[in-house]
């Protein structure tokens, strides 16, 4: 606990009402489903699945609704997003004849043109066939600064869990003899062309109780992995443990091992050979990148460095050659310091500048930094379009430009070159619109939550919406993991929603990371009832103002969020007539024990601490479904394949509906990772079957 007045009588208080809560719950009779891939619990899945589906495609919008999704996912006009490697452009696309997707290259001047000649580089369908595995892709490790080879992450039906080869990228093929890791939750980075430094499960057990590795071994070329020179080993009990390797254009290189304590705490350690030494950065702080031989750090706590305070929320750089010769004492230099309404929120080097995206009030900016012969870094903001999110989508250490992303509600995302050298810009793509977005606005309110907090939202209407509480609304959020919600633009969401007159609302409320670190702590443990209770106060106002009233407001979250929803669920039945909860964590007092959940003790708090159980004992959905509650019909969905929050939790959630009566509706998508599905069919159907229950609940008679 963190008050220091807290007494051994209160603490055994405490731990007796926990005990107790513990002694008087009946045993849990769900326990078999889960076993994520036993037959009982798979049959399960494929009778509640075929109930679902009986109720949801039998709809009359289904058809329309899963073909303007499909239509939409499969688009050939849709933006290839952009990495730039080796003076190229690459791009990875799934479309209608390919499923899996193959990663494509061409050049720049090709790119920005309308109808850019692609070349293939891999075909994942045509690959997996070949070795008749369930191949997805997840993701490249490219080996700067030669950007010749990297590691291609193969996941098993989209899964966290990768195995990961060695790849030629101008010949265009898998390397025979080449770097082999084998499936597991790992990561990997280039030290040199012929070595790795690679975090995995080297022998059985060796994870922590998170499923994460902890011990980073050395990988020489041709040498088999039992040979791996072990150079770091952390704890069981950490998150995970991981390499990173940091390079810029002028050569300088920084070799770290960033050892998680905690889901928000981490440990950094500079590699030198064999010798490995922890850097004096706040456990509270990122390594987000290197420039001109000075690391770029976020700071998520003030920092006491050695020649003065920098303040959470800051952006700050610490000369590699300074951290090298003394590691226990760093000197920093103020890159950016947040205003009371602005939070960093991304930044990314290119070849001698900056690019820094940031938050003021939930809207985005950015500008270009450079450090000036004095040490200070003077920044130059570029001109972008306003009232939108700006996305840093890639950056290179071997030239000034940067592609970036800009998104708002109802303007189709466009992707914008930018020549950070002068803050030219120049629009390159731009998504054709999805819907048609003439009849809506946007607006940004507040509502007033329980402890006098201002919570910000965003609201989407059509513009000649009547206050009379008769609209359809969809209320959105996450609420955690420092995660902040900003404007985007759905094609889905607009053309399936918003057409049809419904009203979406997207609600900072805190957890997020919308308004700096201290957002994001109010709502940490013990303290997440504001979180709670910020959602509720954005609903009451919409009610309040007569945009929506409860038989037409519907709320929608997933992953944390799906938490978030579970517990509104529970403790305002009343407010809603949809609840939309997805990928969701609902069992609070196993989620420790399922999947990855440990490593979010951080944010949630732990069982084994008595003050922490009993919150944890009174918020947890899955332990407080009460009998002859009116709850509004939830659709509850998740993936088997989800090794990160599990479809465990879904599954007993409904199981424990089932058993007491309560109507609800419950799907699995069998293949995917931790969100809609693998393949763009799969999202489709996923986000048709929940558009199609969400208008049934909301705008029915």
């Amino acid at each position: 606990m963190r008050r220091a007045a807290c007494c051994a009588a209160a603490l055994a208080g405490l731990w007796g009402f926990t005990r107790s809560v513990a002694a008087e719950a009946p045993p849990d009779p769900y326990l078999w489903l889960e076993e994520v891939h036993g037959a009982r619990a798979m049959a399960w899945v494929r009778a509640e699945n075929a109930k679902t589906v009986a109720v949801l495609e039998k709809d009359p919008r289904y058809p329309v609704m899963y073909a303007q999704a499909l239509a939409i996912a499969e688009a050939d006009d849709r933006i290839p997003e952009p990495s730039m490697i080796g003076g190229r452009i690459y791009n990875f696309w799934q479309g209608k004849d390919h499923t899996r997707g193959y990663w494509r290259r061409t050049s720049l001047a090709s790119y920005r043109t309308p109808d850019p000649n692609w070349e293939t580089v891999l075909d994942l369908d045509q690959f997996a066939a070949a070795e008749h595995a369930n191949w997805f892709l997840q993701g490249f490790v490219v080996d700067e600064p030669a950007e010749r080879h990297c590691l291609v992450g193969l996941s098993d039906g989209g899964e966290d869990a990768v195995t990961y080869r060695e790849f030629d990228i101008p010949g265009a093929h898998f390397i025979a003899g080449g770097f082999t890791l084998p499936r597991g939750k790992q990561d990997a980075s280039w030290e040199d062309p012929d070595t790795l430094l690679v975090s995995r499960e080297w022998e059985p057990g060796e994870l922590t109780s998170s499923g994460y590795p902890y011990i980073v071994k050395r990988v020489h070329r041709g040498e088999p992995l039992a040979a791996a020179h072990e150079i770091f080993r952390g704890q069981p009990a950490d998150v995970e443990v991981q390499p990173e390797v940091l390079r810029d254009s002028q050569g300088h290189r920084a070799v770290l091992v960033v050892r998680a304590v905690s889901f928000f705490e981490t440990e950094k350690y500079l590699v030198d050979g064999d010798r490995v030494r922890r850097l004096a950065l706040p456990l509270k702080s990122e390594v987000v990148d290197m420039l001109e031989g000075r690391l770029i750090v976020r700071l998520r706590q003030d920092w006491p460095a050695a020649n003065g305070a920098f303040k959470e929320g800051s952006l700050v750089a610490v000369p590699l050659a300074a951290a090298e010769r003394d590691p226990d004492r760093l000197a920093a230099t103020a890159i950016y310091v947040p205003g009371p309404r602005e939070t960093l929120d991304d930044a990314s080097a290119t070849q001698d500048r900056l690019l820094v995206t940031t938050l003021d009030n939930v809207r985005g900016r950015a500008a270009v930094y450079r450090a000036a012969a004095d040490g200070s870094w003077r920044a130059l903001p570029l001109d972008l379009p306003d009232n939108s999110t700006l996305l840093i989508r890639d950056t290179s250490l071997h030239s000034n430009q940067a592609f970036l992303n800009v998104t708002s509600f109802l303007q189709p995302t466009s992707l914008w070159l930018a020549d950070t050298t002068d803050g030219d810009l120049q629009e390159v793509k731009a998504l054709p619109p999805r819907f048609d977005a003439s009849r809506d606005v946007v607006e940004q309110r507040e509502a007033v939550s329980t402890d006098g907090t201002r919570v910000p939202y965003f609201i989407v209407h059509p513009r000649d919406m009547k206050a009379d509480g008769s609209n359809p609304t969809l209320l959105y959020a996450y609420g955690g993991f420092n995660v902040s919600e900003t404007p985007f633009y759905s094609s889905e969401m607009g053309k399936l929603w918003l057409e049809r007159g419904g009203v979406f609302v997207l609600a900072n409320i805190r957890g997020g990371g919308e308004f700096g670190p201290a957002w994001h702590d109010a709502g940490l443990k013990t303290h997440r009832q504001r979180v709670f209770d910020d959602f509720a106060a954005v609903a009451r106002d919409l009610i309040a103002r007569g945009v929506t009233s409860p038989r037409r407001l519907g709320i929608q979250g997933g992953s944390n969020g799906g938490l978030l929803m579970g517990v509104e669920f529970i403790q305002h039945p009343e407010l809603w007539h949809a609840v939309d909860i997805q990928v969701p964590l609902l069992d609070m007092l196993r989620y420790e024990k399922i999947a990855a959940g440990s490593s979010w003790v951080a944010e949630y708090g732990s069982v084994s601490n008595p003050a922490e159980a009993a919150f944890l004992a009174r918020i947890s959905p899955y332990a407080n479904i009460r009998k002859g509650v009116a709850y509004p019909m939830p659709f509850i969905w998740t993936t088997t394949k989800d090794d990160r929050v599990g479809p465990q939790h879904a599954r007993k959630f409904a199981a424990r509906l089932s058993e007491y009566g309560i109507p609800y509706l419950f799907y699995e998508v069998t293949e995917g990772g931790h969100g809609f599905g693998a393949s763009l069919n799969e999202r489709a159907h996923t986000s048709a079957l929940e558009m199609v229950y969400l208008v049934r609940q909301l705008m029915g008679p």
